[in-house]
């Protein structure tokens, strides 16, 4: 997003959360930086990596994220937390703290097989630390259309998963400009608005908006119903 120089980035998330396990007041406001392109975000550093090993003593350790960015809950219609592809204290910081998951799977092999592990973890922190969190749909990235594979891969996620968890239509292609724009600080929609995965991602937004109001009618539905 064009922060390159996130070691010199005063306030971070992890400042955030070590405020929080030390029991000093915490402002999240004070960390969120606000990018051209009408997004905030709140970065971080390596400073995280040493926060996995902090969390490991710390009272609600689980809730440390939560609590450390819960007033900024009211003030966003969306709130993306980006996690790291692995399953520590801070990936379940994260899904205690989160109503929805996205599951992102890039189409290999042992991407796919590694699934079910993650999905015991998603289904163990509902049951014991958050019962709000749901499984929003799995989107399969990093797409090869030039090769069967990823079609095979899709095919045994939706025979695997589709009948229990919803398998988003949009799938994110694999493209060199993804990384291009990441080096330049810019979004894929500002660096090449017309490139197929940026396209790609406009539609994803899309789907996820779309699931979101029809989900939001069935519960209205079901309000005026019991009434």
């Amino acid at each position: 997003m064009g922060w390159h120089n996130a070691d010199n980035i005063p306030i971070t998330l992890s400042t955030l959360m070590g405020r929080t396990m030390n029991d000093m007041d915490v402002n999240p406001t004070e960390a969120v930086l606000h990018h051209d392109e009408g997004v905030d975000l709140i970065p971080t550093n390596l400073e995280l990596a040493s926060m996995e090993v902090s969390l490991v003593n710390a009272m609600s350790r689980e809730y440390t994220l939560r609590n450390s960015i819960s007033e900024l809950k009211d003030k966003y219609d969306f709130i993306l937390i980006d996690c790291m592809p692995s399953l520590g204290m801070i990936t379940i910081n994260a899904l205690a703290s989160a109503d929805k998951v996205i599951i992102p799977v890039q189409s290999e092999f042992l991407a796919a097989k590694g699934m079910s592990h993650l999905m015991n973890t998603i289904l163990k922190v509902k049951k014991q630390i958050n019962p709000k969190l749901d499984i929003a749909g799995i989107l399969l990235t990093i797409v090869d259309g030039r090769r069967n594979l990823s079609k095979e891969i899709s095919d045994e996620l939706r025979e695997t998963y589709g009948k229990v968890f919803k398998l988003y239509d949009t799938q994110i292609p694999r493209a060199v400009k993804a990384a291009e724009s990441s080096r330049m600080g810019e979004s894929i929609i500002s660096y090449d608005k017309d490139s197929k995965v940026a396209q790609s991602y406009i539609e994803l937004a899309k789907e996820v908006l779309r699931d979101e109001r029809e989900k939001q009618k069935t519960r209205n539905t079901h309000e005026l119903q019991s009434r």
